[in-house]
Order: structure tokens, then sequence, then C-alpha cells
């Protein structure tokens, strides 16, 4: 899939404000500074969709940015080390729990983690939230680049371990990526288009999921 026009729609911390059109959507999280972002501009060919910044926790808001005019990319604030007020936190992962528990449009999200780093407790704890919530999910392990294929390899192996140990029966499907280096988009795009030719194909009017 090519992405010919990526626009912005709307920004908001109220679930019910969100678009109400029956287009699938994706939504991207992380950790606060995991490099989301860069990776929403990369894989949109867009140098300033998504807003960067070297502080992390920039994104408070959901963000739904309307894709080739079928789908939603939604760009949803980081959760853990953000470095907001306790009480802003509170707000804003709440608003995200409502996100990912009511809204209907949602047939993916995905999940980003920092590929430099051995399995964090944070990232395991809220994908067994995810799991446990029934809510599907992929993981994008991002900044490939700064790291070798072997310390790749291995920290994945980590992850797959940590989930093994936490009752996966399986590690959820995982692309490898660098904002950079545009690693990963391809296979990326194609998935996200092989959903959709599915929920399409499932609901040709687009009346409901």
């Amino acid at each position: 899939m090519k992405i010919n026009t990526a626009e912005f729609i709307i920004s908001n911390s109220d679930v019910s404000k969100c678009p109400k059109d029956f287009m699938p959507e994706y939504a991207f999280i992380g950790r606060s500074n995991v490099g989301k972002s860069s990776l929403i501009n990369m894989l949109t060919n867009h140098k300033k969709l998504a807003k960067t910044s070297g502080r992390p926790g920039k994104t408070q808001l959901i963000n739904h940015f309307l894709i080739n005019s079928n789908w939603f990319l939604v760009d949803l604030p980081g959760y853990g080390y953000a470095k907001v007020s306790k009480k802003t936190k509170s707000i804003f992962q709440e608003f995200i729990t409502d996100y990912f528990e009511t809204r209907e449009q949602l047939v993916c999200a995905f999940v980003l983690i920092d590929i430099r780093h051995e399995a964090q407790t944070i990232d395991i704890e809220f994908m067994s939230y995810m799991g446990e919530s029934e809510i599907p999910f992929c993981i994008i392990f991002t900044k490939a680049d700064k790291i070798s294929k072997v310390k790749i390899d291995s920290h994945i192996a980590a992850y797959k371990k940590q989930m093994f140990a936490n009752n996966w029966a399986e590690m959820p499907q995982y692309f490898v990526t660098s904002a950079t280096e545009s690693t990963g988009k391809e296979e990326l795009l194609s998935y996200i288009d092989e959903v959709n030719q599915e929920v399409f194909k499932n609901n040709p009017d687009n009346s409901g999921f």
C-alpha cells in the first residue's frame, strides 16, 4: 500500500468526540520517547504530520489522521516516564483506557517498543492488559538502526521469554522498524492493507464493524 494522502482531523481527550465514521482505525501507542512520532511521519511520508519532540510525553491527546480517505491512523499518548504531573497522567491514562475499551472502529493497535533495551516490565504489563482486554495488537520494535542484528534478535528473544513466562501462548505478530532508514515500512503498510481489505470486504458500506 502507498500512502497518498494523510490529513489531520481532530485532537481530543473525549472518546465520544472521536470521528463517527465507521472506517478502520489503527492506534499507535508506546512508552514515552519510543520514537512514535518519527515512525508515523516515516510511514505517511510527512516530515511534520506527527509532532516530534526531545521532551518525552509531548502527545497528551487522541490524535486522528485520515489516511487515503479510507482509514484512520490514531496517535495516542505514551505511557510511563512522561514528565507530566500525576493528575495529568491519570487523566490521559483514563481516556486511553476508554478509547481501547469502547472504540468500535479500532481494528488493531500497534504497541511500540524501543528495540535498544531489554524487556521492560512496563511494556510487558501494558501488553498483558491488552491481551486480558482482548484488544487486537501487534508489536512494533523501533530504532533498529541503533543496534546490531545480533542484539535485535537477542532482545526479541528476551521479550518472547518474558511473554511466555506471563502465560502467553505465542508471541504477537511483530515488526522491526527504523524511522531513519525506513526499515519495516513496506511490511507494516502491507499488513494494514491486508486487514483493511478484510474489513472492507465484510463491511462494504462502512455501516459498522
